[in-house]
């Protein structure tokens, strides 16, 4: 049996991680030619293509979906080892953190969040970026170190989760508003003109799923990207609009907010990571501190 070169087991790691010998280049500061030269040696070595060609991108072979976590924990373990136990000094840690996140997520736990490391960390800066879609792909290639949102099935089956909190969407109007008077019935609901808040083209959400079961359509004049938009327009006008309870609760203040006559199930508010950061005692650090100020907002710099 041939000696096995171990120092192949990173770049497999992150070709099936990356799906892509360009990417996965660019992550071990490798050219192009070398990258894929090491792909060659690796399909050589387990009688497998590893990754094939479909269309413009690569996909990986069963083999390589089989292989992916293996090689992870592997690579994690060895990573373990050699890394020097190296004791965390908050007060003199200097360092930014990219965030992403909802708007809504940002304005209502941000502030807490913000003082905790001034406080704990005043050296530490955290850079909060929007979030336009679920993809994983900035904590893959280190551009984000945290992500807050609801798992979706763009979110690669590597990222670590962290459930944080559980959230259930309410409907909200200006203070006056005809439903902020009497009882909410679901046909009184959708008779209202509402404002949908979404990422996507698609203009139907599960509100819109549950309003048909009941034989009920709700009229959408407006469809906006962010929370704080859509309650920016409420404030503003007649329109309502149904919004995250906890995620909206500083952007709603002042406003009439009320319980959704619609049988919709909650959903879990949850931390995201790449592995690759598990053990790194900073970033321990704030995923520790972000499910903290999440269980309990108000406890900022006390």
């Amino acid at each position: 049996m041939p000696k096995l070169d171990l120092n192949l087991l990173v770049p497999l790691d992150v070709l099936l991680t990356e799906a892509s010998v360009a990417a996965a280049a660019r992550r071990l500061q490798l050219s192009p030619s070398a990258m894929s030269r090491t792909l060659a040696r690796l399909r050589e070595i387990t009688g497998d293509p590893l990754l094939v060609r479909a269309g413009r991108d690569l996909v990986p072979t069963p083999l390589a979906v089989a292989l992916r976590e293996r090689v992870r924990q592997v690579v994690e373990a060895a990573e373990g080892v050699l890394r020097p136990t190296i004791k965390l000094e908050l007060q003199t840690l200097s360092r930014t953190f990219t965030v992403r996140s909802s708007e809504g997520f940002v304005e209502n736990f941000g502030p807490a969040l913000i003082a905790r490391v001034a406080r704990d960390a005043p050296a530490v800066t955290l850079r909060f970026l929007a979030k336009p879609d679920k993809n994983s792909a900035a904590l893959r290639d280190g551009s984000v170190d945290l992500e807050t949102g609801v798992t979706g099935k763009e979110m690669g089956p590597e990222i670590r989760t962290l459930g944080l909190f559980r959230d259930k969407h309410v409907g909200v109007v200006r203070q006056g508003h005809a439903l902020s008077q009497g009882r909410i019935t679901p046909a009184r609901y959708a008779a209202g003109r509402h404002v949908l808040v979404s990422r996507r083209a698609s203009d139907r959400s599960p509100i819109d799923e549950a309003l048909e079961a009941l034989g009920l359509q709700r009229q959408v004049v407006a469809t906006v990207a962010g929370f704080a938009s859509a309650v920016a327009l409420t404030r503003a006008s007649d329109l309502v609009a149904s919004v995250p309870e906890k995620h909206t609760h500083s952007l709603c203040e002042g406003m009439f907010r009320f319980a959704l006559p619609l049988a919709l199930a909650p959903f879990t508010v949850s931390l995201f990571w790449h592995p690759r950061l598990d053990a790194d005692p900073a970033h321990r650090w704030l995923r520790d501190l972000v499910r903290e100020i999440c269980a309990d907002p108000s406890a900022d710099a006390r």
